[in-house]
């Protein structure tokens, strides 16, 4: 995906991500921290429904987004299941342009990845933080101050001491190929029901071209065969399909309803290629 082009009509944003959902207070407290630290900031919230303490979710759904945002936004991202443990609170200044700030615990790597990390320090910097902080919310009393600071024009080493270690890797499975068969995984779920498999346009293809002529079928889990559409709307109304969604992975739907609640899959379900044949039943679309 490109990132988008064009010059921002104002100052960038500071873009929060996290999976605190919208029940609680939790993130209100993180935008009041800002707006006194930062009244001018403008806030857009990228997604407070990763599931939750879910990193992997976290970071796909952040490398889908980051790209998408002027060159100087600050990142905010909250998915912190070790809160209070040994894992660092980390602020990174990418090649790209853009900022990050959260847990050094993999959910930022995907989209520094793309982005390219030039300089990290840890949070250290009592000055950037709040007052007091807790051991279960450092969002709002570490995170948040420090994204705020920045946006302000604070310099990245001002917040704390270079990171002496690189910075946690997210290692994402990666579709395995045998003998007739390409293995994948589903690895995110996003809210239609959409199985968001690990399974690229480059790995389907390195794998069709082995059976030239006699096309593909997916299966999830051990439910029906199914082809390859071009869109949802290539499938009657009910039935599964596999596609490329705006991912650009292959993922497994259906046609207005949940595939999710259909197949009872989730994140580790088994996704499957296998060479058609001409006996193979498909379920109609």
């Amino acid at each position: 995906m490109a990132r988008a082009t064009g010059r921002a009509a104002g100052p960038a944003p500071i873009a929060i991500l996290s999976d605190f959902g919208y029940r609680d207070h939790y993130v209100g407290a993180m935008k009041g921290v800002i707006a006194t630290i930062a009244p001018g900031a403008p806030l857009i919230d990228l997604t407070h429904g990763v599931p939750a303490q879910s990193i992997a979710a976290g970071a796909i759904a952040l490398a889908q987004s980051w790209r998408l945002f002027p060159p100087r936004t600050v990142f905010l991202v909250v998915v912190d299941p070790g809160v209070g443990t040994a894992r660092l609170p980390v602020a990174v200044q990418a090649r790209a342009g853009a900022r990050f700030v959260g847990p050094d615990n993999g959910v930022l790597s995907l989209a520094l990845e793309e982005a390219g990390p030039s300089r990290a320090v840890e949070l250290r910097a009592t000055r950037y933080r709040l007052a007091r902080v807790s051991t279960t919310f450092h969002g709002r009393d570490i995170f948040a101050p420090a994204a705020a600071h920045l946006w302000r024009g604070v310099k990245l080493e001002a917040l704390g001491p270079p990171l002496r270690d690189g910075l946690t890797h997210l290692e994402l499975a990666e579709p395995r190929e045998g003998v007739e068969e390409l293995r994948g995984e589903v690895l995110y779920v996003d809210g239609f029901g959409n199985l968001v498999s690990n399974i690229g346009r480059d790995a389907l293809a390195r794998f069709g071209a082995r059976f030239p002529g006699m096309g593909l079928s997916v299966r999830i889990q051990k439910g029906a065969l199914m082809e390859i559409r071009e869109a949802y709307g290539d499938a009657r109304k009910g039935a599964p399909l596999a596609t490329f969604g705006s991912f650009d992975l292959l993922e497994i739907a259906l046609r207005d309803g949940s595939a999710a609640e259909r197949f009872a899959a989730g994140p580790g379900s088994v996704v499957t290629v296998r060479p058609r044949r001409r006996t193979t039943r498909h379920e109609p679309a």
